[in-house]
């Protein structure tokens, strides 16, 4: 006998980086966010490149971290001006990354980095999600990461006055890291420090935000890497043109002694 039972529905698969908005339209707050972002990255790859030799790793760069399902759906992620994760492929399907979906991934960033455009009230709001009659507060961004996306490390970076706050997730709560003997904030376990260098990069002089190692060692940009093998080899060149020079005017000195020099 043919059963007349409906066939169960299937539930509906949860979007992945494919399907959801990769931005939300919004311009860049100023000029300066772009390059700070690519000096940083540029800075600890070689790093990051020692801690994964497997390539596992991933930078977002102004990119959407999805943490819940909403409509529409860029209004359920957070676009950190810059973050790392570890053990995540850098692409997925052969594909580059468009967001970071964590219900998708389930591994929560290491690093968040927020660079404050107004007066940071935005990236301190601790106001919580709340839903009454249908209704639901829209909740800060300083609660998202704490309570949801849940990075190890939030460092909010403030430009114009030349500061940056970093916070460290210890028993589910965030607590302010204190600065080191140098001024840095230690970023564990990448071995790392973050803090402001006031200086020029890309034509503009500002007080970035940058890192070093925990030795107190600049960790410099690829550009910079190659200036200093530059230097390194204007140096070793004139000591080879030095020592040159000093062994034709010993041979100098033996020949108008009578002495012929060998080779």
């Amino acid at each position: 006998m043919t059963s007349t039972a409906n066939p169960p529905t299937p539930i509906k698969a949860l979007p992945d980086h494919t399907q959801l908005p990769e931005s939300d339209g919004t311009f860049v707050k100023n000029f300066q966010e772009h390059p700070q972002s690519i000096l940083l990255t540029d800075s600890i790859n070689p790093i990051l490149q020692q801690l994964h030799p497997d390539g596992n790793y991933c930078i977002g760069q102004d990119s959407g971290i999805y943490w819940r399902l909403t409509e529409p759906p860029e209004k359920g992620a957070e676009s950190p001006d810059w973050f790392y994760v570890a053990n995540v492929p850098p692409t997925l399907d052969g594909m580059l990354r468009r967001s970071y979906v964590l219900w998708q991934e389930l591994i929560p960033p290491h690093i968040v980095l927020e660079f404050v455009s107004g007066n940071g009230e935005e990236e301190r709001d601790r106001t919580p999600l709340l839903r009454s009659n249908q209704q639901e507060t829209k909740p800060g961004k300083f609660w998202i990461y704490e309570n949801v996306i849940r990075p190890a490390f939030y460092g909010i970076y403030e430009v114009t006055r030349a500061q940056v706050e970093v916070y460290h997730l210890i028993e589910g709560r965030y607590q302010l890291v204190p600065a080191n003997e140098r001024g840095h904030y230690p970023i564990a376990p990448l071995g790392v420090e973050l803090g402001i260098w006031q200086g020029r990069y890309q034509n503009a002089e500002l007080p970035w935000l940058r890192w070093w190692d925990d030795r107190g060692n600049f960790l410099l940009t690829g550009e910079e890497r190659a200036e200093v093998e530059q230097q390194r080899a204007e140096v070793e060149r004139q000591k080879a043109e030095q020592l040159q020079l000093q062994l034709e005017q010993l041979r100098s000195q033996l020949r108008a002694a009578g002495i012929e020099p060998e080779v």
